[in-house]
């Protein structure tokens, strides 16, 4: 006589019920250990294209933003960043970086990936204030106690001094930089041809060109080449983080440019990964008054005016004037200088 266990006899007497009963157990087995184990299998990743200066800012927010998010959803989410100079960011996204986001500091960056039908062509209205939840200006940082005594704009075109920008065609920074020099001038009532032979003569300065922001303070510092640094005034804070404070002297112009930093939803990658409402909520909150505090405890000027007030000692009073006051828009300033043989290339020589 043979003996059946209690198992085998229900599996050859109820086949259908005894593997429906294993598959529910073991799927409450593996839910257990998941469980235990604190696994969430649900939790979205997110990628964040963003230029090369940002890192510190968006290492914070991204805490911020994931705690927020755990608490007023109870889901669990994973950011990722990606840093460089932001044009070659956008050419990253563009050429098959599956970014959900990008988070940049021109819009021209931003405008390419919306010629090419990866953002959304009416990007600037997805989000308040043209879609830039904070700006920055450009300004200079000399060695410790500013030895050549540069204090404005003139003093970078004077014979000896050394100049270190980025280079306008591989980041936003650089672009930045150019475009306040060249404003410089016309704010003051010079024409179109002198504000072109004073930009001429700054870039006769520059030694070499970076390649983003935080390379290009890397050749100031570590390579300790050049006298001044033009760059974004969040930057001084990161230098002093990194490198310990007293290493440099942050030196405001009496004019400069309106540097917006604006952001998009990747249309192209979050309809690939249903990430849509995970990016839409990531860029809105950069619009909180937590991520605004954050923002300005990282010198990048908060769009809400009450905070923006609260940090004035941050923010130094100049005379601040935007892309659209002097060269019509940034779509017009990226063809007139900064395409291929544009007035970038008639007056830059690579040395």
């Amino acid at each position: 006589m043979i003996r059946l266990s209690f198992e085998e006899w229900v599996s050859q007497s109820h086949p259908y019920s005894y593997r429906c009963s294993m598959n529910k157990i073991k799927s409450i087995a593996i839910a257990s250990l998941l469980a235990v184990s604190g696994l969430n299998v649900s939790a979205q990743t997110l990628l964040n294209a963003s230029y090369d200066v940002a890192r510190e800012f968006y290492k914070d927010y991204n805490a911020a933003f994931i705690a927020n998010y755990k608490k007023t959803t109870g889901k669990d989410v994973k950011i990722d960043q990606a840093h460089g100079g932001s044009s070659a960011q956008a050419r990253a996204v563009n050429d098959g970086l599956d970014a959900d986001v990008v988070t940049m500091n021109t819009t021209t960056d931003i405008d390419f990936l919306a010629s090419k039908g990866i953002v959304a062509a009416d990007w600037t209205k997805r989000f308040p204030h043209n879609a830039s939840p904070t700006s920055s200006t450009m300004l200079f940082l000399t060695r410790n106690g500013n030895p050549k005594n540069i204090k404005d704009w003139d003093d970078l075109i004077k014979p000896g001094i050394q100049v270190i920008v980025v280079n306008p065609k591989t980041g936003g920074n650089g672009r930045m930089a150019y475009l306040a020099a060249w404003g410089y001038v016309r704010k003051k009532g010079g024409s179109e041809a002198d504000a072109a032979a004073f930009v001429a003569k700054l870039y006769k300065n520059v030694p070499v060109l970076a390649k983003g922001g935080r390379d290009a303070t890397t050749i100031f510092l570590q390579r300790n080449i050049g006298d001044v640094l033009v760059t974004f005034e969040s930057e001084v804070i990161s230098v002093d983080n990194e490198f310990g404070a007293g290493k440099v002297d942050a030196v405001h112009p009496t004019i400069s440019i309106v540097a917006e930093n604006p952001v998009a939803v990747v249309e192209r990658t979050v309809n690939k990964k249903g990430t849509g409402d995970l990016a839409k909520a990531y860029l809105n909150y950069l619009y909180s008054d937590e991520a605004q505090e954050i923002a300005a405890k990282h010198a990048l000027r908060p769009s809400n005016p009450a905070i923006l007030k609260k940090y004035s000692k941050t923010f130094k009073p100049l005379q601040l004037f935007t892309v659209n006051e002097v060269f019509g828009s940034f779509a017009e300033a990226q063809k007139v200088h900064f395409n291929d043989g544009g007035n970038f290339d008639k007056l830059y020589t690579v040395k």
